[in-house]
């Protein structure tokens, strides 16, 4: 009897060990397939979000930029000019000349009339546009006209009144005359003396501030 009896004590001890084991399995179990779950569903949604900010990225990177003038303002001009180009006209009110200018500064340009500068901004912009012409042709009396006076430049975007504020004589290699300005400049340049003969080793130079513009 006390044989059968440990017997079916060791067989409940062997089912309830038995039991917990398959019950501590099933608990490990779930828990690791739901720490998988989870690490998935995380690393899941991790990469969806990584996706979708990049996808955000290459959108925003991809938009039109609005195109503005290098000098910090909306162009004046909606198409600019060619090389041999008329684009208006100089008025000088002292000498009672009006003058056509071209786009270029080349010897073809210079024999129509004043040269525009290519590299400068048109007349009205922001910045320095400066015009050339011939001591001989077009600036044979620019000498006369000095600080105070006015220059007129009439183009396709409208009128623009400069007033004249200095007067400078600079070797013919000076650089400064092209350089950038932070207001509405123009700058006009001939060779000079007026009365040399052959090829001048000097420039007269009208430096002028715009004074108004009436915009077409």
């Amino acid at each position: 009897m006390r044989k059968k009896k440990r017997k079916k004590e060791k067989g409940r001890t062997r089912k309830l060990v038995l039991l917990s084991l398959s019950i501590v399995f099933i608990i490990f179990g779930l828990w690791f397939s739901g720490s998988n779950a989870f690490k998935f569903l995380k690393g899941y949604l991790l990469f969806k979000t990584t996706q979708i900010n990049s996808e955000q990225v290459v959108v925003k990177n991809t938009e039109p930029k609005k195109v503005v003038s290098s000098k910090g303002d909306d162009s004046l001009y909606s198409e600019r000019p060619k090389k041999g180009d008329m684009i208006g006209e100089l008025l000088i009110p002292k000498l009672e000349a009006t003058l056509p200018i071209y786009h270029g500064t080349d010897e073809d340009e210079l024999e129509k009339g004043v040269g525009h500068f290519a590299g400068s901004v048109l007349p009205g912009e922001k910045d320095n546009s400066v015009l050339s012409g011939h001591r001989d042709t077009v600036f044979r009396k620019l000498g006369s006209v000095g600080t105070g006076d006015l220059l007129i430049v009439s183009t396709s975007a409208g009128k623009f009144t400069y007033k004249v504020r200095k007067v400078r004589i600079v070797d013919a290699d000076d650089r400064t005359v092209i350089v950038p300005t932070s207001r509405a400049t123009l700058t006009v340049t001939t060779c000079y003396p007026f009365d040399f003969i052959g090829n001048a080793t000097q420039r007269y130079i009208l430096v002028a501030s715009l004074l108004n513009s009436e915009i077409k």
